[in-house]
Parts: structure tokens; sequence; C-alpha cells
């Protein structure tokens, strides 16, 4: 069994001066390629020479050297996320220059290692997968059936009522939707039926 996935509980720095050039590694978690560009712009310090970063989130994925040789930083960068089992999650190392060249494999190994030791620091939070129901519930039942599907993890996302109850959509851990589905059938006796909306 593969172990799961992770990513930041909060945002996360750490240091390192590596001959003479300082290393500021800043991780957070990010729920988009917008939040993560807008994480990238906001932490990228002016004064540093480069701002080398990269981002996943599932499948997709980018990463930029920022002006240093190509694949030395960004790709290093991506790698110390995989690795630490990561995603959703983005990465910038900002670099002041000492005044010693590192050559491509130092330049790998900092950025990587910077980017690396900053996630191995950092709290995180196991991911876990969502899934979301839709089902109707007479008024009769609502009070008790919301107030069981909280041992669940349940999150209500929608609520709309006509005259016979309500229609709610709820979003839950996906290892749950068996269980909910069966608390449902047995507090409405069958008449509550859930439908996956994804």
């Amino acid at each position: 069994m593969s172990t799961p996935l992770t990513t930041l509980h909060a945002p996360a720095r750490h240091a390192a001066e590596i001959r003479k050039s300082r290393f500021l590694a800043q991780a957070a978690p990010v729920a988009d390629a917008d939040a993560a560009a807008a994480f990238v712009r906001e932490v990228s310090a002016t004064d540093a020479t480069h701002h080398c970063w990269a981002w996943r989130l599932g499948a997709a994925y980018r990463f930029s050297d920022d002006g240093e040789p190509g694949g030395t930083a960004g790709q290093p960068i991506l790698r110390a996320i995989e690795a630490q089992g990561c995603d959703r999650v983005a990465v910038v190392v900002s670099r002041w220059y000492g005044g010693i060249k590192l050559g491509t494999g130092g330049l790998a190994r900092a950025y990587g290692g910077t980017a690396a030791e900053c996630l191995r620091l950092a709290e995180r939070v196991a991911i876990v997968a969502l899934a979301r129901l839709a089902f109707e519930v007479p008024f009769a039942e609502l009070a008790l059936v919301k107030a069981r599907l909280a041992a669940f993890d349940a999150e209500l996302a929608r609520e709309d009522f006509a005259a016979a109850g309500a229609r709610l959509e709820i979003r839950l851990p996906e290892h749950h939707i068996e269980a909910v589905e069966a608390l449902l059938t047995d507090l409405s006796r069958g008449r509550i039926a859930a439908r996956r909306l994804d």
C-alpha cells in the first residue's frame, strides 16, 4: 500500500548558508494554480539574486530556474516536493549570491536540499480524498440527519428547501460514503437514497 500524500498544515520557512550564498525556502499549501502563482509573487523578496520555485497539484506541476542554469533549481525543488510525498504545495527558494560559484551540481544540491529540509521540518497533514453526495430529507428527519452526519466529517455544501423537506449536498471523506449511505437508509427506513455527484 502506498504512503498517503500530504500537504502542509501552514506555511513554512527554512534558511541555509552554503558557501557564502544565503538560501531561504518558503513553502505553503495551495489549492490551485492561481494560489500557487500568488504565493510565488508574494514571497519573492525583491533583494534576492534569484527566486526559484516549483509547485505540484495532483498531476499538474510547474517550476522555474529564474535565471540559474537550466535544471539546477526548479527541477530539484520539484523533486524535493515529490520525494517528501507532498502535493498541493508550492515552494520558493530565494538565493542571495555570496560571491562563490557553486557549479551546476552544487546549485542543484543547494536548491533541492534547502527545499527538502523546509518540507521535512514543516507540519503536514494527510490529503483525504473527498466525495459529494446529494439526497432529499423530509423535515421530520432533517435535524437528526444533520446531527448524525457530523460523526463522518461531513460538511454541508448546499441546502435547498421545498414543501416536503430539504435537498442537501454534502462533502465528506470518500472512505465514509458507504457508512453514510447505510445511515441514511436506516434513519429513514429506506426512504432516503443518496446519489454521488462526482
